[in-house]
Parts: C-alpha cells; sequence; structure tokens
C-alpha cells in the first residue's frame, strides 16, 4: 500500500489496541520489501525514540509500505 494508506491504517490499528498491546509491542509503518523492512526495523530497534512514522520513507526505495507490529524489548 502506499504511505498514506499505511499511516491510516496505522491509526485505526492504534484506535483498536487494547492497553497491554500498546505497552508490549512497537506498531510501525515499514517498507513492504523484505530487505528493506529488515534494515528499518534492524535500526529502528536501536533507539525507537529516534524514529517517526515517516521515517520509513527514507528505507523504501518504491513507495511500497505494509503495517506491522513486533513485540517491544525489555527496557533495561
Amino acid at each position: 500500500m502506499k504511505y498514506n494508506q499505511a499511516l491510516e491504517y496505522k491509526k485505526k490499528a492504534l484506535k483498536k489496541a487494547d492497553k497491554s498491546v500498546l505497552q508490549n509491542f512497537h506498531i510501525i509503518i515499514t517498507p513492504a520489501d523484505t530487505r528493506e523492512s529488515a534494515k528499518y526495523i534492524e535500526d529502528f530497534s536501536k533507539n525507537p525514540d529516534d524514529f517517526n512514522d515517516s521515517s520509513c520513507k527514507k528505507y523504501c526505495s518504491n513507495d511500497e509500505y505494509e503495517v506491522m507490529s513486533f513485540k517491544k524489548e525489555p527496557e533495561e
């Protein structure tokens, strides 16, 4: 999906998610390409506070995105 579609999808997912999901999982927009997505998630995981929704754009070569979630690492 295009970026704007992914952004709307994420907004809806955040509204539907319960508190425990929001506390324990990152819900992010990533490039649809597997390699680009893996690189984005790797960089995002190092310091999530440095990223916002549009950060994924610089990792994406074809303007195709997806919304995904993954478990947050426990804070040290």
